[in-house]
């Protein structure tokens, strides 16, 4: 626990560094808990999330970096790699090709890129996928900018 401590400690340090260098990726620590983070990231250019603000919840686990953090979307999303109630995100990397050399910075590019190149044929949404693996890009596009804005973008008004 000590080693993931210091290695938080690390990353946090880091970040606040990077705050000015990753204008895409807000990464925060729980003031009480090392081990809980939240990010904010944004929706990447011409993808339907554009414009968007993404809430993101990290669980570190003890072990870590041995073991990836569990990452889910607060915000709701529609994406084929995001279930879409409970925010779990389908990405190898905080499944079975996770390394120690990932740190929270690097998973939340990640999301970013799968956000941007939806992976249809692995889906945790399956009407969002559907539409990819149909062909109804127009469809899913239509589907994500409108929850985007529902959800991800800040009120008018």
């Amino acid at each position: 626990m000590q080693q993931s401590r210091a290695r938080l400690f690390k990353e946090y340090k880091e970040v606040q560094r990077e705050k000015v260098a990753d204008p895409d990726i807000q990464l925060v620590c729980d003031d009480s808990n090392i081990f809980k983070w939240t990010a904010l990231i944004k929706g990447p250019s011409e993808t339907p999330y554009e414009g968007g603000v993404f809430q993101l919840a990290f669980a570190v686990p003890e072990p870590y970096p041995l073991q990836p953090p569990q990452v889910r979307f607060l915000t709701k999303i529609f994406h084929p790699n995001v279930h879409f109630k409970t925010g779990e995100i389908c990405l190898d990397i905080l499944k079975n090709a996770w390394s120690p050399a990932w740190t929270l910075q690097s998973v939340c590019r990640a999301i970013i890129a799968l956000m941007a190149h939806p992976e249809a044929d692995s889906p945790l949404n399956c009407d969002s996928g559907n539409l990819l693996r149909s062909g109804d890009v127009r469809g899913f596009n239509s589907m994500a900018r409108m929850y985007t804005r529902l959800a991800a973008m800040p009120k008018k008004g």
